[in-house]
């Protein structure tokens, strides 16, 4: 067979792309982590931040440097969406380009010379793919493409097309054959998974994505359920009553809030106030074991000290347990962009630090609080005498055992804190 060499760049749905794009190409190319010898180079992007994109052109460099004669180069993901045809220009050795909303058609493009392929309103809703997964314990499912929101600060409405939902027969079909085959725990994917049922492509019945957890906890020997990432505008009573009591749901929540500011949330267009968003963090609270992680930008134009401090303010009433900071980085084709009140790039880093030292007090101190409880760890991993794996509230746990225990949830109680990880005994 030829050699696949795949890199995948950005968030869980690029991983799941890169998934879809190895189980199309399957019968014709198994993968290679050796690049020298790929028959196919293909890199999956991510365009929501300015490095992942600046990073695409360096790579292809690299590629050519290391590639063997005959070998072919494709992009895909959100910067193939919203670049397209200006990739080829800028690097004439790329022989396609595929969006991120074309995945299903990774064949057609190979097989036809400078092809560009990026439809973002193209339907892949309904489409079958064929399986691929790297861990036998659990995988990730779509269950909506695309996303409807308007933030101003956001480039994926641009690269992924307008929100539509899978059909819910397509998903409950495609968990019952994971579990056939072993998977303990899915993760249902969308930009904005608590929108589900907003639109399908298809005629469907009316329902919303509390309903769709109901459906989808049915399904015998599926043990967890996890998502990413609900909206926090659509995070109302009901779907944080079903979160709270279903078991099968995992107790950790990813919760991005963005800033703390109210004012500076309106200009994001994220459709809440601070006082929403901590109305349901209060709720989420209630859980027993909860875990709430979160994502931040730092410097968005028109932030003033106060609005940070408001940012800071909220964190420190939160208290994630995990955090993704990162500075505001301007994307094409968004609102934001145009924005002239934009912050001293040197005033924002500083905001960061102070941010992320915040951030890091928080942290050590939730991990102090986890020693002398037990968590259940699903085992994924074995290594010189030690498993590991992520517990129900996505903290990863190592211990010492041995490689019997792989794929089973075990109780293991907790005797060191770190910051990326805890360990304990079985």
């Amino acid at each position: 067979m030829k050699k696949l060499y795949i890199e995948t760049l950005g968030c869980l749905m690029n991983i799941k792309d890169s998934d879809h794009i190895i189980a199309e190409l399957s019968d014709e190319y198994e993968l290679t982590s050796n690049l020298k010898e790929a028959d196919l180079i293909i890199l999956n992007t991510c365009s929501v931040r300015e490095k992942p994109v600046a990073k695409l052109f360096s790579e292809i460099g690299v590629f050519n440097k290391k590639r063997k004669k005959d070998s072919k180069i494709g992009i895909c993901g959100c910067t193939a969406s919203h670049m397209g045809k200006e990739i080829i220009k800028r690097a004439p050795t790329v022989d396609f380009v595929i969006g991120s909303r074309n995945v299903s058609r990774i064949k057609e493009a190979i097989n036809i010379p400078k092809t560009v392929i990026t439809d973002i309103n193209y339907d892949e809703t309904t489409y079958l793919f064929k399986e691929f997964r790297t861990n036998k314990f659990k995988d990730y499912v779509n269950i909506t493409l695309g996303c409807d929101k308007k933030c101003s600060f956001c480039i994926v409405p641009k690269t992924r097309g307008k929100e539509i939902s899978i059909p819910t027969d397509i998903i409950i079909n495609q968990i019952q054959k994971l579990v056939d085959n072993g998977v303990k725990e899915v993760t249902l994917l969308g930009q904005n998974v608590n929108g589900y049922g907003k639109r399908f492509s298809v005629v469907h019945k009316k329902i919303n994505f509390t309903t769709l957890l109901q459906e989808i906890s049915k399904i015998e020997k599926l043990e967890r359920i996890r998502f990413t990432s609900p909206h926090p505008l659509h995070a109302d009573d009901e779907f944080i009553e079903e979160f709270a009591s279903n078991p099968k749901i995992c107790k950790h929540m990813h919760f991005p809030v963005q800033s703390g500011s109210t004012r500076i949330l309106k200009k994001m267009r994220r459709g809440y106030t601070r006082e929403w968003y901590l109305d349901r963090i209060n709720k989420l609270r209630k859980i027993p074991n909860i875990v709430i992680s979160t994502d931040i930008i730092v410097g968005f134009p028109g932030e003033t000290d106060e609005d940070f401090e408001n940012t800071l303010d909220l964190v420190k009433k939160a208290e994630f347990e995990q955090m993704f900071s990162f500075l505001y980085s301007p994307r094409p084709h968004t609102e934001a962009a145009n924005y002239t009140d934009t912050v001293d790039k040197e005033v924002a880093k500083k905001r960061l630090y102070k941010l992320q030292a915040l951030q890091k007090k928080i942290v050590e101190k939730k991990s102090e609080e986890k020693v002398g409880k037990t968590m259940k760890v699903l085992i994924e991993k074995y290594e010189n005498g030690i498993v590991s794996g992520k517990s129900d509230n996505f903290y990863t746990v190592k211990a010492k055992g041995d490689d019997s225990l792989l794929g089973k949830i075990i109780d293991i109680k907790i005797k060191e804190p770190h910051l990326s990880s805890l360990t304990g005994e079985i």
